[in-house]
């Protein structure tokens, strides 16, 4: 079980309206139950499916919260908040219930990947944290699966911690892209922390530091003579390639093999090919061909379906950053409060009120076939997805191994059809007659009251 404690989860981590609306709440004593639902209103146009993550990471955040003497002194140095709010936040602490997806699940628009019920104060301060961890996993977690699925059973190993827009952002991108079902990362606090396999090898700076290329994969080879894969672009890929099968071949005598080969430039479709001449030509076939640099989900695509011998990936930055959907469309948004359906009428962003329950449906071959969106005390046919992790500001269970959530995305993503998996279809849930009654009666009652 990991601890939140890498999250720096001060409640301070939230936007001021979120204190300023609290504040109004309980000086007025607004402090019945209230129901937040967060949901994507529209997958992003090149998105077919979104794979649910940040789950847990959320659920020890909430249950760490707090504003300690620091936090408080800097809100009352801000003149703008009361005495009386101020002791208030003194014992805040989060006591609500929280239903979500569970980690690894596949979801689509409109459909609720959490539900937060707590007195409204408390439900309020924690939008910002809510959809934030939300949203960093689920958008890399998402990009990671479309690699995946187009390197067809090829490992992908994850490099983004450089580049991925902070230094906590790089750890969350580690252990989402790992329960979408890269192999490992080279995030060495990340495999600490998660349990995710760390792997690396060398950069061209190690290469350059040697008058030799050949000594440079030489020493690096009797250093680590278990882990030696060696990275041949630096200067001529081919000679680099017939250099490091040399040292592989005095390392073989020795009864140690080389594990692989690195390209991290130019045309690696045809490099790669080239290279494994050379190496088979040696007699080296096991040695893998690696391949890295600027990769995604369509270049990986592009790679395998050539044919080209690349036996494993190395992704970094556009999986990091979820280069081409780099944000959700996430809303957080009151769905009822003091036992009261709530929505908002704006054009364009209406919400269903209610609490809500996802039912999904197979077909014969266990495939999806179609999600119903529906209120939570229904009793619809289909498997129900959203499940109660917390209740009374308790964990109801402890963190899962990242191996079983990993297991369940891989399995959630098999029982997608081709046509969802490839892009090519998005499906949208029906939503219930009850939902869709809530919901007239809600706009109805709304209407007459403004």
């Amino acid at each position: 079980m990991f601890t939140a404690k890498w999250l720096n989860p001060s409640a301070l981590l939230t936007d001021l309206y979120e204190l300023t609306m609290s504040q109004v709440y309980v000086e007025r004593e607004m402090l019945a139950p209230a129901t937040f639902s967060l949901f994507v209103r529209k997958l992003p146009s090149n998105r077919s499916f979104l794979l649910a993550a940040g789950l847990w990471p959320l659920l020890e955040a909430l249950h760490e919260l707090r504003f300690n003497e620091e936090d408080l002194a800097y809100l009352e140095s801000l003149k703008i908040f009361k005495p009386t709010f101020l002791d208030y936040l003194k014992n805040f602490r989060f006591t609500g219930e929280v239903w979500a997806l569970p980690e690894g699940t596949v979801f689509f628009e409109n459909e609720p990947v959490v539900e937060i019920t707590a007195p409204l104060p408390e439900a309020q301060i924690v939008e910002t944290l809510v959809i934030n961890l939300i949203n960093i996993e689920t958008a890399i977690a998402t990009k990671a699966a479309l690699c995946v699925l187009a390197a067809r059973g090829r490992p992908c190993v994850d490099f983004g911690a450089r580049r991925t827009q902070g230094l906590e952002a790089s750890l969350h991108a580690a252990r989402a892209s790992y329960i979408a079902g890269f192999s490992a990362t080279s995030n060495v606090l990340a495999g600490k922390l998660f349990g995710i396999p760390v792997t690396g090898t060398m950069a061209h700076s190690y290469i350059e530091s040697f008058d030799r290329e050949e000594e440079a994969f030489r020493a690096f080879a009797e250093n680590f003579p278990e882990n030696a894969v060696f990275l041949v672009d630096t200067y001529d890929t081919l000679e680099g390639a017939r250099r490091a099968a040399r040292v592989a071949l005095k390392l073989k005598e020795r009864g140690l093999l080389v594990r692989g080969v690195r390209l991290d430039s130019g045309d690696v479709i045809e490099l790669s090919r080239k290279v494994r001449r050379i190496l088979d030509e040696a007699g080296l076939s096991e040695v893998k061909i690696f391949v890295s640099g600027g990769l995604d989900e369509k270049k990986i695509a592009e790679i395998v379906s050539s044919g080209a011998p690349v036996d494993a990936f190395g992704v970094g930055t556009k999986m990091g950053v979820s280069a081409d959907a780099p944000y959700l469309d996430l809303a957080y948004k009151l769905v009822e409060y003091d036992g009261r359906p709530r929505m908002k009428l704006s054009e364009g962003k209406i919400t269903y009120p209610g609490r809500k329950q996802v039912f999904r449906r197979y077909d014969a071959a266990g495939l999806f076939y179609e999600d119903e969106l529906g209120l939570r005390e229904e009793n619809l046919p289909g498997k129900t997805l959203l499940t109660c992790f917390m209740r009374e500001g308790r964990l109801l269970e402890g963190t899962p191994p990242i191996s079983d959530i990993r297991q369940r995305a891989a399995e959630e993503i098999n029982r997608l059809p081709v046509d969802i998996r490839e892009g090519r279809r998005t499906p949208a849930p029906r939503t219930s007659e009850a939902l869709l009654r809530l919901h007239r009666e809600t706009v109805e009652r709304l209407r007459e009251r403004l």
